[in-house]
């Protein structure tokens, strides 16, 4: 070999060798920093707010073993690998159940796909491979107390085993997915409320409690209990008959709450694309609110609310009704027409949030009041943020306040909703003006050739 061959051989096997280490080290940085890039609008295939809050706040060790065949850890990996790339305190574990099955009958795994979550002596087991599922089983794990929300019933309220569009079954199965235990609380047998009830819901009731009830729910709070009012307008028309209840507002006005005896309506081009519903998108700085941006509420037939502060009570602002909403107060009239030049106009409070002073350290109580109840109800649960709203009132309530954010995203609705005009529109042009263009042009391309 001659100096010059000698010379391209060294200068080959260099680059070579600069190739390869260029190649083993980019792969090894791609393996420690695995990034991904969500391209949906709605981020459909990243975590939520609430699941990256959750495992980037670990203070302790965490592992998930998940238990399938081989064929099977390719799924789960796709959504667990984004769960470690959080947190260093997160390991994941993938076992085949069926080339070790000792070692799963061991751990009491009697189903192929099995998800364990663990953190000290704490086990729980997710009742699937979903965000949703897998975060629920980290946020049992990491509580480790039980909380039990407590819906009042005897005076008329939303029903949680009634499957129409004002039932409440779509809330009972949300409320359980999110890791509470569900009580019915009836006020008219009993004047104590247990205490397991982490949280008391009171859902629109439609007839007054008796003094009793209403001490009852008094003492809940300003004993450091926490309590829901969601109290709907007292209409007084037809069928459609709710109470004032005075008793109950005269509590809350003593806490620093005027409830009003309105109706808020909305006959804006965007309420009147909703029936008449109100549009809340200005919310405030609490907690319950706090990362609610982007995601408005919807509320049909809401009232409307002042709020203060007293020597007893801290009360703030959630949020209002958009400046095109007007407040009626004549409730016993079947038709809704505001008067621009009469009716006061908009924005209206429509939820608070207080804390009650009871003097002893870490156990003030605390209240969240909303004009509405059916803003949950099963006909109006998947609308924007309602959900969301009513899951991070729940949240402040049983001090989870890491618990407070977006939950995960269904999937997006994608498909276009055409009224009949356009239909016919998209049929003439199809079935007749484009195959009349191409014969004309056909037609004229003969003709210009001939």
């Amino acid at each position: 070999m001659n100096p010059r061959q000698r010379q391209y051989s060294i200068y080959s096997t260099f680059y070579v060798f600069v190739v390869i280490s260029v190649l083993g080290v980019g792969n090894y940085l791609a393996n420690k920093n695995n990034k991904t890039y969500d391209t949906t609008s709605n981020k459909r295939y990243s975590l939520s707010d609430q699941t990256t809050k959750i495992v980037k706040g670990l203070s302790k060790d965490v592992s998930i073993t998940y238990w399938d065949n081989a064929e099977g850890f390719g799924s789960a990996k796709d959504i667990l690998n984004q769960y470690t790339n959080l947190s260093s305190k997160l390991k994941v574990e993938y076992i085949d159940a069926i080339k070790k099955p000792t070692m799963a009958r061991a751990a009491g795994i009697t189903n192929l796909g099995t998800l364990v979550v663990e953190s000290g002596n704490r086990r729980e087991e997710a009742k699937g491979v979903t965000e949703e599922q897998i975060t629920s089983a980290l946020v049992r794990v990491l509580k480790g107390t039980e909380r039990t929300v407590c819906f009042a019933q005897g005076g008329g309220e939303k029903e949680l085993d009634k499957n129409a569009r004002d039932g409440y079954t779509a809330v009972k199965d949300m409320v359980e997915k999110d890791n509470y235990k569900i009580e019915r609380l009836n006020l008219l047998e009993t004047s104590d409320i247990a205490p397991k009830c982490t949280v008391v819901v009171v859902p629109g009731p439609k007839f007054d409690y008796p003094a009793a009830s209403v001490e009852s729910l008094k003492k809940q709070v300003e004993a450091g209990g926490k309590v829901l009012f969601m109290l709907d307008p007292p209409f007084n028309v037809d069928k459609l008959r709710v109470s004032e209840n005075k008793a109950l507002t005269d509590v809350l006005a003593g806490w620093g709450v005027t409830v009003n005896k309105d109706l808020v309506v909305d006959l804006s081009r965007v309420g009147q694309m909703m029936g008449g519903a109100v549009l809340a998108n200005k919310f405030e700085s609490h907690p319950v609110v706090r990362e609610m941006g982007g995601r408005p509420v919807v509320m049909a037939f809401p009232r409307s609310m002042e709020g203060k502060s007293t020597d007893k009570t801290t009360v703030e602002k959630l949020f209002s009704s958009l400046s095109s909403s007007f407040s009626l107060t004549n409730l016993s009239k079947a038709e809704i027409e505001p008067n621009p030049e009469k009716d006061k106009r908009g924005p209206f409070t429509m939820s608070v949030a207080g804390s009650y002073k009871t003097g002893q350290e870490n156990k003030d109580g605390r209240f969240v009041v909303v004009g509405n109840s059916s803003f949950v109800d099963n006909g109006n649960i998947q609308l924007y943020g309602n959900s969301d709203l009513f899951l991070n009132m729940l949240a402040w309530l049983s001090a989870d306040e890491d618990l407070i954010s977006i939950r995960p995203k269904d999937p997006e609705d994608r498909r276009i909703q055409l009224e009949q005009g356009q239909m016919n529109t998209i049929i003439a042009v199809s079935q007749f003006v484009l195959p009349l263009i191409a014969l004309g042009a056909a037609v004229y391309i003969w003709r210009k050739r001939r």
